[in-house]
């Protein structure tokens, strides 16, 4: 049966390390791209593995649906045989600071003078130009700069962290972005192109309604906590139990909302009679609504609000959301055999596509696939052997 992916035969150079870029190329991996890891030989996971060779969660979590080639860059004929596997790739993507590709031989220049289809995309901390160019840049830094952190957390807890790395994985998800649309582009040009983002870039991206408020009041946003700070009631109230999520996003369900907490007088309250009334007398109604939702506890509610078309939810820890059993109809978690592991358990793919699906494939060990790929790639078997003796690859 013919591969049904819808990148199958898009053949992806994988430079990357840390988050951002491992995410961008597990997602093409995921839905066909054959995604070649170059990882050196010297020492191939780094931190990410112990001295049995087992594999952390850190690598295990981002370079699925890929294969692995051990090839130290550091050595003239590694050199020489990445760029043979490039010549005949369409994508090479890494997150080096700017400028380390060039240096390496590998700039987008170079590549594309001797493979005019290939898309080089780079992942950086802050971009290819400016002032930051050349600062070194993690998900925490990127949080801060780009206003994120500002608009998270409290007033009394002052600025916070997104609970995962967002710049990170926003940069990966951009990126992965950026490479589609080089690739529908080359149908029509035949050309590859320069693809770049970072995790500046990507938080930025997505400030939206924030970047919106200050356009339009000219007042820079701050923290609304576990609130929406266009919106209430929505956001986090207090049942007799536990606390629990509402998002009574519109007009036609705050007058349902009120007589469903038993609370009808709420609708006729002179402070609470429009959006922006409600918005600016929060901490009033967010009081009011507390003292009817102490009646019951919270799984009663969420189902009576639900009923009534009002979108409620519980806040589940990562344990509890992946044994709900909507992750199980979704296929939001997968259970995979792995030869050192036994068990390789990963999230499953986010987007469903009903024609063409992806399909997710356990990480690789490192360099499981570096006979494999060289020979697919045209490398005659004693050219693989000098290669070894060497020490280009492993």
């Amino acid at each position: 049966m013919a591969d049904l992916a819808p990148l199958s035969g898009i053949k992806v150079i994988d430079l990357t390390r840390y988050l951002a870029g491992p995410f961008c190329t597990q997602i093409l991996g995921d839905y066909g791209a054959r995604v070649i890891k170059i990882e050196p030989v010297e020492n191939p996971r780094g931190e990410h593995a112990d001295p049995g060779g087992r594999d952390d969660y850190f690598f295990l979590s981002t370079n699925r649906s890929k294969k692995s080639v051990r090839l130290s860059t550091k050595l003239p004929e590694g050199r020489a045989a990445l760029l043979r596997l490039i010549d005949k790739s369409d994508v090479i993507v890494d997150n080096f600071r700017p400028g380390v590709m060039d240096a390496l031989g590998f700039g987008y220049e170079a590549l594309a003078a001797r493979n005019p289809r290939i898309i080089a995309c780079s992942v950086s901390g802050f971009g290819a130009s400016g002032p930051l160019r050349d600062f070194p840049g993690f998900d925490q830094i990127a949080q801060g700069m780009s206003g994120l952190m500002s608009i998270t957390g409290t007033a009394e807890s002052g600025p916070m962290r997104v609970g995962l790395a967002i710049c990170d994985l926003l940069g990966g998800i951009f990126a992965a972005n950026g490479i589609l649309l080089a690739l529908a582009a080359r149908e029509r040009t035949g050309r590859g192109q320069r693809v770049e983002t970072s995790l500046l870039e990507a938080a930025v991206g997505i400030l939206s309604w924030s970047a919106g408020i200050l356009f339009e009041t000219g007042k820079t946003p701050g923290p609304t906590g576990n609130h929406h700070p266009l919106s209430s009631p929505h956001g986090v109230f207090e049942a007799s139990d536990r606390p629990f999520n509402i998002a009574c996003g519109n007009e036609a369900m705050w007058r349902k909302f009120a007589p469903a907490i038993g609370r009808p007088d709420l609708s006729d309250d002179e402070r609470f009679r429009t959006t922006r009334l409600r918005v600016r007398n929060r901490a009033a109604l967010t009081a009011e609504i507390n003292r009817a939702l102490a009646m019951h506890p919270a799984d009663h509610w969420i189902e009576l609000l639900n009923r009534e078309g009002i979108p409620s939810g519980p806040i589940l820890t990562v344990e509890e959301i992946l044994a709900h059993p909507q992750i199980a109809a979704r296929e939001l978690l997968l259970k995979l055999p792995h030869p050192i592991l036994g068990t390789f358990m990963t999230t499953g793919l986010a987007v469903k596509l009903g024609d063409t699906p992806g399909k997710i494939t356990r990480p690789p060990l490192a360099g499981e696939h570096t006979d494999e790929v060289l020979t697919a790639y045209g490398f005659a078997r004693d050219e693989i052997d000098r290669l070894r003796s060497s020490g280009a690859i492993g």
